[in-house]
């Protein structure tokens, strides 16, 4: 599992561990690593293992990661490693370093996580790997342009896949969730609370799980699923212009904070 440490890539973990399989987290920070593998075998008492590995220096981390996986069956994978935006903000703004980092951390991550561990799949004729996407995939997103564009190619991507690779034993899902009151959204108080249609971490993983094996492209959790079906429904106009709004509540919001 990567992006493994925090919020929905820990609580796919745990919600994997209570079933009784074993755990590799992979992330940058190796005291959390440390922590949550240690929490997550003692609680549930299956093995962990965890890998330190930073997806924004490009290709000089998978070398690493490719030995240390080398041998090891991996059953499933989970693409949960992702970079969101400080807050909405307009293409301009952006810096150079943060358009390489969402393009290696949101894409090519996933990408190459798939390219090393899909052969020893193919060859057992049995695997799943889960693509944590976005709802914002359903139309394009002004204000988070490349987030969701990002979004877009990995939606795109796991269900091209699928088809490629379902003959083989292989089962490919893309989850497009809304939005989840994580720390990856706390530059809005409205959304990193929970509510009706912001779950916890924990409480959207326990409904995500159980669409493994049964559905290729699932929002994984009811409640999104109403909105993403709207969303699709929705004329592109329309879904930009809500998405413009809020995204510009939401910025103005931060640098409001960011100034006090």
């Amino acid at each position: 599992i990567t992006g493994s440490t925090d919020d929905i890539g820990k609580a796919y973990a745990e919600e994997l561990a209570k079933r009784g399989v074993n755990i590799i987290l992979i992330s940058q920070n190796k005291e959390k690593l440390e922590a949550v593998s240690k929490s997550i075998s003692e609680t549930y008492k299956v093995e962990t293992d965890f890998i330190v590995a930073d997806f924004s220096k490009g290709r000089e981390a998978y070398p690493a990661i490719k030995e240390a996986l080398k041998d090891r069956e991996i059953g499933i994978l989970v693409n949960n490693g992702g970079m969101f935006y400080p807050y909405p903000d307009y293409f301009t703004n952006l810096s150079e370093d943060m358009l390489w980092d969402m393009i290696n951390i949101n894409i090519a991550s996933a990408n190459m996580m798939m390219h090393i561990v899909l052969p020893g799949m193919v060859e057992k004729k049995k695997g799943a790997i889960v693509n944590v996407s976005s709802a914002s995939c359903c139309h394009p997103t002004p204000m988070l342009t490349i987030y969701g564009a990002s979004k877009t190619y990995l939606d795109y991507f796991s269900r091209a896949l699928h088809y490629e690779y379902a003959s083989k034993g292989i089962f490919v899902q893309s989850l497009t969730p809304f939005v989840i009151a994580t720390k990856m959204v706390a530059c809005s108080s409205a959304a990193s609370e929970r509510s009706f249609f912001f779950p916890s971490p924990e409480e959207y993983a326990s409904h995500a799980i159980s669409t493994l094996g049964l559905s290729t492209r699932t929002t994984g959790y009811w409640k999104h699923a109403i909105k993403f079906t709207l969303g699709e429904r929705l004329p592109e106009w329309i879904w930009a212009w809500f998405a413009m709004y809020f995204c510009r509540i939401v910025r103005k919001e931060a640098l409001t904070c960011k100034v006090k």
